[in-house]
Parts: C-alpha cells; structure tokens; sequence
C-alpha cells in the first residue's frame, strides 16, 4: 500500500513541516518508492508511493484536478475500461488511476466513490469550500486514520505514524476493546479513542471543524438473480471469479499466493494460472506460498497442496512449521500499534523476508473471504428461517429433515435455531452458547458494552430481507470489520479476490440454496469450478486447524506467562478483567482445558500491548491497585484538549 497522510491546521496557522516531515518518516517502510510534501499555507499533504502496478510509476501526487482540488489517492483501480468510458475519455497508457479518479471527482463529486471498484482509499481537499474529504473503498481493504483536535487535523493511511506523531497520550477506547474480545472489532474504532478510522464504503467530510459520515454503497435489497439452471449460476460464477483473480494479476512484479490445500487458495492459484496460461496478465510470474505442519491431528494439508502443485508442473515456497520454535512472545519485540501478532517464530519470519525479497515480490494472493462468502459454514439455519417467514410449512418439514440427517443433529433442534434468527439480538444472545462471556471478563464492563451479543457479530437489521438474506449482508459487514483490523507490513500488499466487490454482489443476489445444500458446503464453487481445480481438492470435506501449536506455546512460555501475574495487570486495572480468575484461566489451558483458548490469548495480546504503549507514554495507565479508572481517565483525556 502506499501511504497517503497529512495535517490541516484548523486554526489557520502554517503546516508544521517538522511534523509533516516525521509522519512521512516514520511512513517510510510502507511508502518506499519516493517522497513528495505539498504545503500551502495551513494545509500539508504528503504521499509515499509503493509501485506494484505499470501505471502506478507514472504517477504524480498530490494529483491537482482540473477544477483545482488536490487529490491524493492509494489504491488500485479495476474497472479502469469502464470508468473511462463513462467519463468519455479513450483509455490511454498514460492515464493512471489517480487521474481517472480525478477526472470523475471533477465531473460527480461525492458521486464518484460509488464508481470506483477496486482497493482503494483517497483524499480529497477543495479549496473552494476549504473542505478535506476522505473516502475508502466499500470493504476499507485500504484504510484512512484521522485524529481531529481544536487546532488541527493529523490523518494518515497507516495508524502507527499518526500514533507516534500525535503529540498526546490516548485514552484506550471501551468500544474497541469489546469488539477484539468479541472477534467483532467495529471498523470505525482503534485501540485508541482519539482516532477514528474511515468506515467501509463511506466518505468522511471534514469542514469548519466538524466532521460527517456519508454512505455512498450498502448491499441491495433489491439485487436479484434467477436462473432456471444450475449451470447458468456456475458460468456466472466462473466468470465473475476470474474476472476477481484476473484484476489482482495487475502487477509489474511476480506475486506470491499463499496455497493452503484448502479450497479456498488452490481456487485462486489454479483460475491464475488458467488465466495466464489462456490469456496473459501483466504479472511476469505466479508462486506460492505453503505452510503445513504434520504434527497436528487434522495436519494433512501436504497432499492437497502437493496436488495443486503437480497441476501447475513446479514446486512453490513451502515451510514446514514444526521447525520453528515457537513462543506466544516471538513478535513482540518491536512496537505494535494495535494488540494482536502473539505467537510465531522470529526465525520463520527471518526466512519469509528472504524468500520475499529475493524473488522480487510486492503482491500476496490470499483466500480470505471464501469461506465466509461461498457457505464454507453448513449453517441451515437461515435458509430454514426463510421458509418460516414465507409461511411455507411443508418445505421447512423436508428441509428440516434434509438437514437433520446431514447433521446428525434433532430436527427439533434445528427447528429451533432457526427460529431464533427472528428474535432480537438480545433475546439470540441468551439462547445461544456462542454468546456466553468468558467468566474472567469483569462483569461490569461486559454488561457495560452488551459483550454477550456483541459475540454474535453484526446483528444490524435489514427491514424485510428474508433471514438468508440478512445472514449474507452480516457477513460482508463482518468481514469489512476483519479487514479493518488488518495491518498490511511493509513492502507487501495484500489482495483479496474472494472480496472483490463485482463477485460479492453477485453472491448477495443468488438464492442462498445456491451456495449450501445439504451435505453440500460450497456447493456452487465445487460445481464450477470441476476441471479448473483438481478433483482431489473439490472432493476435500475437511481443513487442518492449528489447535495444539498454541497449547505448546503456553506450555514453552509457562514461566514468563506467570511473571506477568507479579505485577498488577493494566487490563485489571482498566476494569476489563478479573485478575485471579483470568489466572486461574491460563492455569486451566495449560492443563489442557481451553473453552474459549482463542479470547484468551486475545486478552494475553490485549495485556501486553497495553504494557508496552503504557512504557513508550502513548496511551493513560492506571496506578497499582486503581481499578475501573476507564470514564476517570476518559475524562483527563478530554480535558487535554482532544476531541
């Protein structure tokens, strides 16, 4: 990703061009293809670009439009052909996605952001009205982090240099951390209450000190498809994924896949490979990356990943993990700007970044998202619940029973998960197991921020779409809240295929029935794509799971996990945990009782960042044995002056 960042001096004095040139300092890992500031008067605008496109190295920015905006732009383009066409102008070699983006700023303002598909995030300043407007695309794959004060306005692409660069400590935010201990992190929200980030699929306008939200893309009530075939469904399938893989071939350098085994990955890399193989792409090579580890009771990732490679008639990049020592504190050692990255080896991520660079990579390739889109979870419920709405008793009955078998679960049970999707979110919370908090959580802050439904994702309610429906819309709003939490490292950009935003649509406008039939998961990809991806991989039922590295690592790391108890917690402190049942927890795990192993190393995570942003003075860290001090230093917080 490159980096776009910048501060606008509210109060009308000159742009501080030592802070200006900090935040581009401190940005330079992830923006290493060059430098340029722009300052006028109270305003500064900087852009780092990172060239993984042809086009991308024509570039100029801060890009100045015809009617006199300044635009700085981060991202790639993929309908380029069509946006060129709609603006009337013939799609040359030396128009770059910044000036198309400009030229359809000039011509639909605010209009423009529903036209642009592809990963990207921008910003705007029009001097005209002395306004900055900041817009991401519609899953916020790229992101935009602002931090507004009296006297001015600091943003940048990446969080951590508007972090360091700030000038304050924060106030560690309530809402964030319930959303990380729920796995449901809202993508507006960072750990720090100060900084807000940019929501997917909206536009954020900053103008005389105040700030507004506007949504310019939201999933379809009326988005319709009906085929009278299956095989209509799996040609439009294939066409709309191979137009999603093809659009993220768009790179000058090699790109690395990541290949699993798994359906999700071997799908990508052999409709790449197809694609190259009958078509060409502007990559000039497609590789892969494998990890697999054979000491796991599901590790049987090897012969799957094999297959694909025998397909493709070449070895890819493979580690086997179990080499690797592993302790939950391997990537701790540096600044982490958010809590996460807690397990690993430093020796594996030595041997990655020599991999990287010596096969000239900029690109990684990765499955996220097909799982969550293409019905990678047997859930019946919604499907059985559209049929309770529809009043259609006798097909919910042999569905019911479809299912039943296919399970190997009571009718009546599934009857009744289904019926609960109808119920409000407070009432689903209580009834399923799933939304039980961990008994370490302090009671008063779970009950503070409803952390039982909040374990249940995203509950927003879609008027009259039928369940099935509201399902798939939750999953596009939780799978934006995942890429929000995601922070891309430096000199790599990620992409997502499985995310793209053509193929998404698509996948909220077919009948539900299309994707999961009973004793069918992916039932529309595995029919599409027979003859793409070999047979061994579409007949696969079942995907190793990494459950006992972790155990291993809390058992290696035994010693060092107690040490922490000798000193007050900062997550006791702040209210958010119970310190001897949080203990007791960890206790438990080790001797090999983990319900919820997964919160709990998220509160390991959530612990030790806060110990280290607390050494470095970025955020407020109570005093030994001060506890619940969240409002108290809320309100400190708001008396230094921040917003």
């Amino acid at each position: 990703m490159s980096i776009q960042a910048g501060i606008w001096q509210l109060d009308g004095a000159p742009a501080d061009r030592a802070l200006l040139a900090r935040l581009s300092q401190d940005a330079a890992e992830f923006g290493p293809d060059g430098e340029t500031i722009r300052v006028d008067g109270p305003l500064g605008m900087i852009h780092r670009p990172f060239h993984t496109t042809q086009e991308a190295r024509l570039e100029r920015q801060p890009y100045v439009t015809a009617r006199g905006s300044v635009i700085t732009w981060d991202g790639r383009l993929d309908n380029r052909d069509e946006l060129a066409t709609r603006l009337g102008v013939g799609l040359k070699s030396e128009w770059t996605d910044v000036a198309l983006v400009a030229r359809a700023f000039d011509k639909w303002a605010s209009g423009s952001f529903s036209k642009l598909v592809g990963d990207w995030a921008l910003c705007v300043w029009d001097p005209n009205d002395r306004s900055l407007t900041f817009a991401v695309d519609y899953m916020a794959v790229r992101h935009v982090y602002y931090h507004l004060s009296k006297a001015r306005l600091i943003w940048c692409g990446h969080l951590a240099p508007l972090v360091l660069n700030a000038g304050e400590r924060f106030a560690v935010d309530d809402e964030y951390v319930a959303g990380y201990m729920a796995l449901n992190q809202e993508p507006d929200y960072t750990p720090y209450r100060q900084i807000r980030a940019v929501l997917p699929g909206h536009f954020t306008r900053v103008c005389n000190g105040s700030v507004s939200a506007h949504a310019y893309w939201a999933p379809s009530p009326k988005a319709r498809i009906h085929y009278k075939t299956d095989a209509e469904y799996e040609d439009h399938f294939r066409l709309v994924f191979r137009q999603a893989v093809r659009r993220r071939l768009r790179s000058h350098e090699p790109i690395l896949a990541e290949l699993s085994g798994g359906l999700d990955s071997s799908s990508i890399v052999c409709m790449a490979d197809d694609i190259l193989n009958h078509e060409g792409a502007d990559t000039p090579r497609l590789d892969t990356l494998s990890y697999y580890d054979l000491s796991e009771p599901q590790g049987d990732d090897l012969p799957f990943l094999t297959k694909v490679q025998e397909k493709r008639g070449r070895k890819g990049h493979t580690f086997d993990v179990q080499k690797y020592p592993n302790s939950l504190f391997a990537q701790l050692t540096s600044f982490q700007v958010t809590p996460g990255g807690l397990g690993g080896s430093s020796e594996a991520e030595e041997d990655y970044s020599r991999m990287w660079s010596s096969g000239g990579f900029k690109v990684l390739l990765s499955g996220v998202g097909g799982d969550e889109m293409l019905g990678g979870v047997p859930d019946p419920s919604p499907e059985l619940a559209d049929l309770i709405v529809r009043l259609r008793p006798l097909q919910f009955a042999k569905r019911t029973a479809e299912w039943s078998l296919v399970k190997r679960q009571p009718w009546i049970r599934l009857a009744f998960q289904a019926a609960s999707l109808l119920a409000p979110a407070r009432l689903q919370a209580r009834l399923s197991k799933l939304c039980v908090v961990a008994p370490w959580m302090d009671p008063r802050f779970a009950k503070r921020v409803g952390l039982s439904v909040r374990h249940l994702g995203a509950t927003e309610r879609y008027g009259f779409w039928l369940p099935s429906r509201q399902q798939c819309a939750q999953t596009v709003a939780h799978m934006s809240w995942q890429m929000a939490a995601t922070r891309e490292a430096g000199g790599e950009e990620r992409r997502y295929p499985y995310l793209d935003q053509n193929l998404v649509e698509f996948l909220l406008a077919i009948p539900r029935e299309q994707l999961l039939r009973p004793g069918e998961r992916r039932s529309l990809m595995r029919r599409a794509l027979a003859g793409i991806v070999p047979a061994e991989i579409l007949a696969r039922r079942t995907k190793a799971t990494s459950a006992r590295r972790p155990l291993r690592a809390l058992d290696n790391d035994w010693s060092r996990l107690e040490s922490l108890f000798d000193s007050p917690l900062a997550t006791v402190r702040w209210g958010y945990f119970d310190e001897s049942k949080f203990r007791e927890a960890f206790t438990d795990a080790k001797n090999g009782k983990a319900p919820q192993l997964v919160r709990l190393l998220r509160a390991l995570s959530l612990e030790l960042w806060m110990r280290d942003v607390g050494r470095r003075g970025l955020i407020y860290l109570a005093p030994a044995g001060h506890q619940n001090c969240a409002r108290e230093v809320t309100a400190v917080a708001n008396a230094t002056g921040s917003s």
